[in-house]
């Protein structure tokens, strides 16, 4: 693979990468510092040389024009979305990441490889008290806008303000580009030198969509019973907002989202509210901590055999903040702060809930305490038997930066905070962090680990859909290298279901409903999770495959999207049709702007799964087997064969890929998995070839169902824990299935032997 270094600005000012030029008329004040010493030598600092003061500076650092790229940017402030074009002028305010395809990488051996491709990486930064993201203008210029977030922090160096990495392969690139700031910064951890909660593995039921802000301890009851008795236990709950001591203040001015949420509220204590107390009274606060919280998080857990409980609270304690000079929480020193938007978050979309906010003030509690209030708030939450947080609001404190040293000040305090609270309470780290999708928080998040990758699921929005897919796939491209992305709850019973359960199956993350009682689609959530409770989560964030980086599946009327991941053993690729919705940068929100998006054929093949020959052995000569999850297809690909798939509007399929091995007798060999699942291959857990006599392929395999296999010859025989078994093969495809019954254990692996 080719590496990135080589990168400078020509005499003539162009930014020259791996021979090519990527931007031209570069100013003159434009400096490059090519980065040096271990994973820092193949990529370069973009700078600026100013004597301007002030706390938001804009820079032009040249013009790109004919490349085509692909973003992800903030569309609100809380949450990015992608962006293709090929000029300048096509790049959203608020870019946070930016890939250009400097040359074509459209063809690819068996290894992926095109020598002759090339990607450059641009990811702004922060430098001291800055932040960095990258904009266009209308002359195609791409510019640095820096922001301290406080009219008092004014000076900056502007030496290190963008990393630029390139090399041949996309995925590989923006990894090493994503570690050379981390080691640059020291200020953030990379996704995989973190600790991964054991809540992903596990499925699990929110109660937001259910009871929004009408959540009780009887609706919570009521709504884990209800998927239990449908045979699908969730093992962990999220209790979502709802729970909390809130109020407003005398004179406050009452806002009321569709969900029922206030954003007037503050918190006005760290213990629950009335609806989650033992026979709780409104305006009474119980003192015993038997009848608090405690009470019903040990019933929900003791008859639920629930592994773990979550509760929600926003990084700020509330949406309006903690209430200042409330008895109790006066120790938190929370003043009324009144939240300053950026510029290019408002030229993007405005948002109600914070205009809200603005309106009624933030009462934030002061910097200098605010461990403590985690602390004791988290302390409290775990003396009740709660195992971790979903964090949300977090990108408010950008806005809250003046008076305290800036948005990135600000941010890293409380980051560091919340990261060691959680640290001293919740032992498995155990956070999600949500609505906060920007790089003030990113480049300051060392353990948090988990991430909501996307807007949230729009159950009664029909543009939400599509988009929700397209736009976790490609966020996941940037924040898959700081968390694994969550991709939100969904119902089951929705007439999206499918769509959405089978890009989560793809996606590596958590699998979690917001599902009411009653309301739920039970053959779905079986392709999705096995009688324990467990899921067969992939082993990676999801991404695009890289035919798909730069075309655009949501606006072009002609492009799929795949999304590719790895198993053990396996790969797995989900394609959908997302295309008729999209964010619209005149009207500065989601449209439908297709009413009857069309038919789209595309294509796959093996190394659509980018990482698939690191779960072969090196002898692998590039054949695969894919199995097609609703077609119900096994079919075999030569190396570098493709096949054709067409996808109506909303449409999706899943395919599971699976190298051939050739075997010491010349048969052929691919274990597929559990085929009624979407991840099928992710039920196989061991793979081991003993050559003798006969040929034994054993395997150790988790879950019930149909098993299958692809076995050029008929087996001899198959055993299951050492117990011969029936199976049937086909001889026109080489399917070869049987049947695993329910295990009685939790996690239990079967052995597998099939004798050819």
């Amino acid at each position: 693979m080719t590496v990135g270094a080589g990168i400078s600005v020509s005499d003539d000012g162009k930014l020259m990468v791996l021979g090519d030029c990527i931007l031209h008329d570069v100013p003159d004040n434009i400096v490059v510092t090519p980065a040096s010493g271990g994973a820092l030598a193949n990529g370069a600092f973009i700078g600026v040389v100013s004597d301007q003061m002030g706390s938001r500076r804009v820079f032009p650092i040249g013009k790109l024009e004919g490349l085509r790229f692909m973003c992800v940017f903030r569309f609100k402030m809380w949450w990015m979305t992608q962006r293709m074009g090929t000029c300048g002028q096509d790049i959203p305010f608020e870019t946070q990441f930016l890939i250009v395809e400097a040359r074509d990488g459209s063809h690819f051996d068996i290894e992926n490889e095109d020598e002759s491709a090339a990607y450059v990486v641009f990811l702004p930064i922060l430098e001291g008290d800055f932040r960095a993201v990258l904009q266009g203008n209308e002359r195609n210029e791409l510019e640095i806008c820096l922001e301290s977030g406080d009219p008092a922090v004014d000076e900056f160096e502007g030496g290190h303000l963008v990393f630029v990495a390139a090399g041949s392969d996309p995925f590989d690139v923006i990894t090493n580009a994503v570690k050379s700031v981390e080691k640059h910064l020291q200020t953030f951890s990379h996704r995989e030198r973190k600790k991964m909660p054991d809540m992903l593995n596990w499925f699990g039921w929110c109660t937001w969509d259910a009871f929004y802000t009408n959540v009780t301890s009887e609706s919570l009851k009521e709504g884990l019973e209800s998927l239990e008795k449908g045979g699908i236990p969730p093992k962990f709950v999220i209790i979502d907002d709802g729970w909390q001591s809130v109020g407003m203040d005398p004179n406050g001015t009452e806002f009321r989202a569709d969900n029922a949420a206030n954003f007037a509220n503050r918190l006005t204590h760290i213990k629950e509210n009335h609806k989650f107390q033992k026979d709780g009274k409104e305006g009474h606060r119980v003192e015993d901590p038997a009848l608090g919280l405690r009470h019903i998080v040990t019933e929900i857990k003791e008859k639920h055999a629930l592994k773990y409980a979550y509760v929600w609270h926003a990084i700020t304690g509330y949406w309006g903040g903690v209430r200042p000079d409330v008895t109790e929480m006066e120790h938190y020193e929370s003043k009324l702060a009144y939240p300053i938007s950026s510029p290019g978050v408002q030229a993007n979309e405005p948002d109600q809930a914070l205009d809200m906010i603005i309106k009624n003030g933030l009462g934030l509690v002061n910097p200098e305490k605010v461990f403590n209030f985690y602390d004791e708030l988290h302390s409290y939450l775990a003396s009740a038997g709660i195992d971790g947080v979903k964090v949300d609001v977090q990108n408010i404190l950008e806005t809250l930066g003046a008076g305290h040293g800036g948005r990135v000040k600000l941010a890293r305090k409380y980051h560091q905070a919340l990261e060691a609270s959680i640290a001293r309470n919740f032992c498995n780290n155990d956070i999600i962090s949500c609505m906060s999708h920007n790089t003030d928080g990113l480049y300051s998040a060392k353990r948090t680990a988990v991430i909501r990758a996307s807007d949230d699921f729009w159950p009664r929005d029909p543009a939400s859909h599509t988009i929700h897919i397209a736009s976790v796939a490609y966020n996941t491209v940037f924040l898959g290298e700081f968390m694994q992305p969550d991709w939100d709850m969904f119902h089951s019973l929705h007439p999206m279901a499918e769509y959405h359960g089978a890009a989560r199956a793809v996606g590596g993350c958590a699998i979690y409903v917001s599902d009411k009682p009653g309301q739920h689609d039970f053959k779905l959530l079986r392709k999705l999770v096995l009688p324990d409770g467990s899921i067969l989560r992939a082993k990676l964030p999801g991404r695009p495959t890289r035919d798909c980086l730069f075309s655009d599946p949501a606006r072009d009327g002609k492009s799929l999207l795949k999304i590719w991941n790895l198993n053990e053993f396996t790969g797995v690729i989900g394609i959908f049709n997302c295309q008729g919705a999209g964010w619209c940068k005149v009207g500065k929100t989601n449209i439908i702007h297709d009413l009857q998006p069309g038919t789209i054929t595309g294509y796959i093949k093996a190394t659509d799964v980018d990482y698939l020959p690191k779960v072969t052995d090196d002898g692998w000569n590039g054949d695969s087997v894919i199995y097609s999850h609703l077609g119900g297809e096994l079919i075999y690909l030569p190396n570098n064969a493709t096949m054709p798939l067409t996808l109506k509007a909303r449409e999706y399929e899943v395919f599971t890929v699976i190298p051939v091995k050739i075997l010491s007798n010349g048969s052929k060999f691919a274990p597929i998995g559990l085929i009624e699942m979407f991840n099928s291959g992710g039920a196989i857990k061991e793979l081991r070839y003993q050559s003798g006599i006969s040929v034994n392929i054993d395997m150790k395999v988790r879950g019930c169902g149909l098993f299958g296999a692809y076995s050029s010859t008929q087996p001899k025989r198959i055993t299951v824990d050492s117990e011969e078994v029936g199976f049937e093969y086909e001889d026109g495809s080489g399917l070869v299935t049987l049947s695993l019954r329910v295990p009685e254990e939790e996690l239990y692996l079967w052995s597998i032997t099939i004798e050819l």
